[in-house]
């Protein structure tokens, strides 16, 4: 007798991730891990094709297609794709921090200023650099993962995708509650020094 997928399973089908990195086998894993945790995935290897896909930029000069999908689960970005005011839903980004041209600080900047502010961002880099995370946290990241990522990784996505269920009104998912997850604090190579009273 088959069993049948449980409503978690069927919810998290519908989550669409946008994945922005400019390495191929980052790109790879993180897709091969947001497939097996049933969420659709869009990647794309740039901030400014990011800003495109999101309607935030116009279109790019070379108008390249933007990366082959490599399963059913996964879809590729071209520039024929709908705006979000046509109906297009994305529930999450993740992006890598270091990028050329633009970094992953800066695409979050701008999707913090645009109609996108309440779809969750999540930055990742191989860097562990404190003051690079609590810059990303304080900007407005859900949360800073190191590279490379693994499964119990992206199962910490899923309160970040609740916020913006695809059954929600609003296109983009947008939830006015205020954010009561806390976010993972940079991990410092060495414990703060406290300061002795005076």
């Amino acid at each position: 007798m088959e069993m049948m997928k449980s409503a978690d399973e069927e919810q998290q089908h519908h989550f669409h991730v946008l994945e922005v990195d400019d390495s191929v086998l980052d790109r790879k894993l993180l897709e091969r891990l947001l497939r097996v945790s049933s969420y659709q995935v869009t990647f794309v290897e740039s901030g400014d094709k990011d800003l495109e896909y999101l309607g935030l930029l116009d279109k790019l000069e070379d108008n390249e297609p933007i990366s082959a999908p490599s399963s059913p689960s996964s879809s590729s970005f071209n520039i024929s794709q709908p705006t979000q005011q046509e109906g297009m839903k994305v529930n999450l980004i993740m992006t890598d921090y270091c990028m050329p041209g633009m970094s992953g600080y800066d695409l979050l900047k701008r999707v913090k200023g645009s109609f996108w502010k309440d779809v969750p961002v999540v930055v990742m880099s191989s860097e562990n650099i404190p003051f690079r995370i609590s810059m990303c946290l304080e900007g407005g990241a859900e949360e800073f993962f190191l590279k490379s990522l693994r499964l119990s990784d992206v199962e910490k996505l899923q309160p970040h995708l609740l916020k913006t269920q695809p059954d929600d009104d609003t296109i983009n998912g947008s939830n006015t509650k205020e954010n009561n997850i806390s976010k993972r604090k940079a991990i410092s190579p060495e414990p703060p020094q406290r300061r002795p009273k005076k």
